[in-house]
């Protein structure tokens, strides 16, 4: 009953509302500091030339393996 009370408290909702949320402008002087925008936080490019053929090949394994796989169990000869 005192929680939901200090919930619905008008000084608490104020609080909340008149909180100010801050960010320090990025210091590209830093050397902590990475580059920001599109495709600079993943791993590789995909403007390169042969990123869709690694990438539809990556694709087309990582579909068709487990087919493959269970095709080969299911026609093996136990032994």
């Amino acid at each position: 009953m005192i929680a939901a009370r200090a919930l619905s408290s008008p000084v608490l909702r104020q609080a909340v509302a008149r909180r100010g949320f801050s960010t320090t402008r990025a210091q590209l002087s830093s050397p902590y500091h990475y580059p920001e925008g599109p495709l600079s936080n993943i791993p590789f490019n995909p403007r390169k030339k042969g990123f869709a053929i690694k990438y539809w090949t990556y694709c087309t394994v990582g579909f068709t393996l487990p087919f493959g796989i269970a095709v080969w169990q299911t026609y093996h000869p136990a032994k």
